[in-house]
């Protein structure tokens, strides 16, 4: 080999080992550091484009979540004021059979009159009852819409349903009295329905967000494969570039000090 001076093609092929074995190097530093296999999107282009996506659906996912926790917590204040309103038709009823009593004074009839008016406008305040200024109960029909996918493709409604039956006009016991009973006893009865769609609705979105909880987990799990880095293999990684950095230094050095040579020949 000719002993030159212009070019030393060893030290360029040293230095040029050696700028690949420092990108290495830190692109492992970054990549532990950060906890994450791609670093900058050129790391894995269509990877950062799946993960990102995976990371909008996760998030959606989690919003959800949420409001079907909110629509729960309505499904479930719903059920309060209506056990409540269950308590006063059950009284109200009792009320009635004891208004009939032909043993009753007028003033005896009077004092039951009251209760049964005073819970006659208690069943109104209930039929107003709301959540988060949302009202609990429609003057007529209502429902509201729970959206029970992240995409907006599966949805149920809740129903908003009047409180208040055929007996929101009755005020005193001798609307109801005798045969007229049939008024609370169908109040009853629509009041009992109302309490099973409440129940079948909370029962179905407590599915659903379990359901929701479980593609989180899963969607979770496919964009860690995807962005985390494998701590064990990365280390090892590291372990690799740093000696070759250090082998790549020395060899540079020895490069160099080959070209020395030449001037030795010149003394």
């Amino acid at each position: 080999m000719a002993v030159v001076i212009n070019s030393n093609p060893a030290a360029s092929f040293a230095s040029a080992n050696l700028l690949k074995s420092n990108s290495l190097l830190q692109k492992s530093l970054s990549r532990l550091s950060s906890g994450s296999r791609i670093s900058e999107p050129a790391d894995d282009a269509g990877g950062t484009a799946v993960s990102m996506k995976l990371v909008a659906e996760i998030k959606r996912t989690d919003a959800a979540a949420i409001n079907i926790s909110n629509a729960l917590s309505f499904l479930q204040t719903q059920a309060g004021s209506m056990k409540s309103a269950f308590a006063v038709l059950d009284r109200l009823s009792e009320l009635a059979i004891l208004g009939g009593d032909v043993s009753k004074a007028p003033a005896d009839i009077a004092n039951y009159n009251e209760e049964f008016a005073n819970l006659v406008t208690e069943l109104g305040k209930l039929s107003s009852d709301s959540f988060n200024s949302q009202p609990l109960f429609a003057n007529g029909t209502g429902t509201l819409t729970v959206y029970l996918s992240q995409n907006g493709s599966q949805s149920m409604t809740i129903d908003q349903a009047s409180l208040l039956g055929a007996y929101s006009a009755v005020s005193s016991i001798g609307a109801v009295s005798g045969s007229n009973i049939g008024i609370l006893t169908n109040a009853v009865q629509s009041l009992a329905t109302m309490m099973a769609a409440n129940g079948a609705q909370a029962s179905r979105l407590q599915f659903a967000l379990e359901s929701l909880h479980s593609n989180k987990v899963n969607l979770e799990a496919a964009n860690g494969r995807i962005f985390d880095v494998d701590v064990a293999a990365e280390t090892t990684k590291l372990a690799r570039a740093n000696i070759l950095l250090q082998s790549g230094a020395s060899m540079l050095s020895q490069a160099n000090a080959a070209s020395q040579i030449a001037m030795k020949l010149l003394q």
